[in-house]
């Protein structure tokens, strides 16, 4: 005759059993054998193992005319399947950087309570149970199935996720998946969301960002995913988050260290109008911080590797821009003000060193800004205006060390890798001298040799500004 083979949920396939194959055949499925069978179902559930029940059903000769439901009534228990697929080994330390970094990790499975319960607690996402407590029964606070998330309104679902965090979400129908993930986003969360199978689509797409397996995930599922995850690995997506918020980090340092030679270029022109003395920047020497000196220094910058604490702090808001208050205050107020002092000082004393003071100073400023100085005076301006754009090239090897972390002292990290800043740092001074010692350059822009006397004092350019920016990581609020 026919036979019909069964398997599924084993709770579900339960009820539509009467009777199990034991050893001398068909036995009639009690009360108490039914709660052998969950009780069984229950222990390989604890340990991790899905869980499928195989049933069947003789129908006899005859042609194969009955329906599903009839087809499904008074079946056989044959008995269970236990499946078990370990976590791989690095997920327990990915979930522990995730909660370190203030990511809330939330699971959603189609499995069984008791077998996500058990999966999250070997990847550390629930804790341990209690002594004496052998896993036999989901906890109702952390670990909500399909029909009691039925019954919660949308409010309640979000003071839920609000106020309770490493959630285990069991049995859930892809439109519940999609629930929970608008609920996030209606708390104003980003939210990733991971999956592998057609169900998951309306959830990959409803997300901020869907990550797809790129192995064992459908067409369906990459297709409506932002991203594909090629080694389907959740130790890769925390990777990921690393050297995201690295490359962000970057470019604030970059922005840093670009405008902090904004000051010192400004406040000569400042000077110039608030003092009347001469300017003691030209454009073009401006022009060769600008895209000379500074030009492969923050092309390393942009290329610093990953911060260790980087994954220890928590995420940055979504509306914070990346030339922020902080970023403001630290270039400009921090960095370029002292670089600006540090510039006008060696200014002022190359003219005091000639006996001119501020006032000499001022008497002098219309004859050299009008061209029409004695050759001794310009000589002079020329000297000082050179030592002006060298103290700030030294000034920005100060600032680019210290701005290799927005955190951590410079000699915190004057360890740390990075081939491109190194080269970046070492250029500076050389294309400096090139542009003093090299005639034709130093007549274009208006440059001159000063005595190697100042090389010695210029030295404490770049320490005063890493002075400035050490005191100012330690003074500065936490995050």
């Amino acid at each position: 005759g026919t036979l019909v083979l069964c398997k599924g949920a084993p709770l579900e396939v339960l009820q539509h059993c009467s009777g199990w194959l034991g050893a001398e055949g068909p036995e009639r499925l009690d009360d108490v054998r039914r709660a052998r069978v969950v009780a069984a179902n229950d222990a390989l559930a604890a340990r991790g193992f899905r869980v499928l029940a195989v049933a069947l059903r003789p129908t006899g000769p005859g042609p194969f005319d009955l329906e599903s439901e009839q087809l499904e009534s008074g079946l056989l228990l044959v008995g269970l399947v236990g499946l078990y697929d370990p976590p791989r080994p690095e997920v327990p330390d990915a979930i522990r950087q995730c909660r370190e970094a203030g990511i809330k990790v939330t699971m959603i499975t189609g499995d069984y309570g008791i077998t996500a319960q058990a999966i999250a607690r070997q990847i550390g996402l629930l804790d341990p149970p209690p002594p004496g407590d052998d896993g036999g029964m989901a906890d109702p606070v952390r670990v909500i199935d399909g029909a009691t998330l039925t019954q919660i309104g949308d409010v309640q679902l979000g003071q839920l996720l609000k106020y309770r965090h490493r959630l285990v979400f069991a049995r859930m129908a892809p439109e519940q998946k999609l629930r929970l993930v608008q609920a996030y986003r209606a708390l104003g969360e980003v939210v990733a969301v991971t999956g592998d199978g057609v169900n998951d689509a309306p959830a990959l797409r409803a997300a901020d960002v869907g990550l797809a397996m790129g192995q064992s995930g459908t067409d369906v599922a990459r297709e409506a995913a932002d991203i594909v995850l090629l080694d389907d690995n959740f130790a890769t997506i925390v990777q990921a988050v690393r050297y995201g918020r690295s490359v962000v980090a970057n470019i604030g340092r970059f922005i840093t260290y670009v405008i902090a030679s904004n000051v010192p270029e400004m406040v000569p022109f400042l000077g110039m109008v608030a003092l009347q003395i001469p300017a003691a920047l030209t454009v073009l020497q401006i022009l060769a911080v600008d895209l000379g000196t500074d030009l492969l220094p923050a092309l390393g910058l942009g290329a610093e590797p990953p911060d260790p604490g980087e994954m220890r702090r928590p995420p940055r808001p979504r509306s914070q821009a990346l030339l922020n208050r902080a970023v403001m205050v630290r270039g400009y107020l921090v960095l370029g003000l002292t670089e600006a002092v540090v510039a006008m000082a060696g200014y002022l004393l190359v003219w005091r060193g000639q006996g001119v003071g501020l006032m000499e100073l001022r008497e002098l400023a219309p004859a050299l800004l009008q061209h029409r100085a004695p050759a001794a005076v310009q000589a002079v301006q020329t000297r000082a205006s050179t030592v002006t754009f060298a103290l700030i090239v030294a000034a920005q090897m100060g600032a680019l060390l210290a701005c290799r972390s927005d955190f951590r002292p410079f000699w915190q990290v004057l360890r740390r890798p990075n081939r491109l800043l190194w080269l970046g740092f070492a250029s500076e001074p050389v294309v400096a001298a090139i542009l003093v010692l090299v005639p034709p350059l130093a007549q274009a822009f208006g440059t001159a040799p000063f005595p190697a006397a100042w090389l010695g004092p210029m030295l404490l350019a770049p320490l005063a500004v890493l002075t400035a920016d050490s005191l100012h990581k330690l003074l500065r609020p936490s995050r």
